[in-house]
């Protein structure tokens, strides 16, 4: 893909991400690698992606200094950066604040979940990167040690970050990402979700392994649902439907003891 190429995918992505309610105002940035160079192209800070052109996007260097543009690049480069020097395979990068994904990721709840079988065959499972401040060293920081394990990842009270061989898988896997998020809360409205059993993934994961897909694994999945259900597990209290309406009927009658106990009882007990 040449350059004039890479420019107006980088416009269109833009659009749909805008036009999908992904990003809204300035929000969200975008930037793709230019083949046979070093340099990577990226959209600019405080425009809205989807009205770009693409005379407004911005070289820059590996090192993130720009290069030609009339605009300045994006002020979370960074963790743009820190993706490509960590996946060679990666051309291009995606980071939006889907609505529902975005949820999850401020309610400190991972998609981690093997509940869609799609979803298993193309991201495996999407942790929660700790929170990093945005535009600062922080949030590229807090990606590092997400990224050479998984391919879309949410970030704590702030959005959601995939990233791909192409700019278009890389969208792709954003709108996966929204879709999983979806489908989760509705389960959880529902009545709960059911994951799928491990023998079930495993048979996901060795097709996600012939078609080539190495990360992430079905061990690294499970260690981050094993996570995620041992820090709810152990708020967790089981109660049978007996006992809880032994338990109701006990605080209300102490209760009414209470209010009808005059003041003078009240203060010796």
């Amino acid at each position: 893909m040449t350059e004039s190429e890479s420019r107006q995918a980088l416009v269109e992505i833009g659009r749909r991400l805008y036009a999908r309610e992904y990003i809204v105002a300035g929000d969200g940035n975008l930037s793709v690698r230019l083949p046979g160079t070093d340099e990577i192209l990226a959209t600019p800070t405080g425009v809205c992606k989807g009205f770009l052109t693409p005379e407004m996007l911005v070289r820059v260097g590996p090192d993130g200094r720009k290069r030609d543009g009339t605009h300045d690049p994006s002020s979370e480069l960074a963790m743009h950066l820190v993706i490509y020097r960590l996946r060679p395979d990666v051309q291009a990068v995606v980071h939006a604040h889907p609505p529902c994904g975005t949820g999850f990721a401020a309610a400190g709840l991972p998609l981690d979940k093997a509940l869609i079988s799609e979803v298993v065959l193309t991201l495996g499972c999407i942790p929660i990167a700790e929170y990093g401040t945005p535009t600062t060293q922080e949030l590229a920081d807090s990606v590092a040690n997400y990224v050479p394990r998984f391919d879309a990842l949410l970030l704590a009270n702030h959005g959601a970050l995939t990233y791909g061989p192409t700019l278009e898988s890389a969208y792709f896997r954003m709108e996966t990402l929204e879709h999983f998020a979806r489908i989760s809360l509705v389960a959880r409205l529902l009545g709960g979700e059911r994951p799928l059993d491990p023998s079930s993934v495993d048979k996901l994961f060795a097709i996600r392994q012939k078609a080539g897909v190495a990360s992430p694994t079905p061990q690294i999945c499970r260690s981050e649902l094993g996570r995620s259900e041992a820090s709810t597990d152990t708020d967790r209290l089981t109660i049978s439907r007996r006992d809880l309406v032994e338990l109701i009927a006990e605080s209300v009658e102490l209760a009414a003891r209470i209010l009808s106990a005059p003041p003078s009882a009240l203060k010796k007990s």
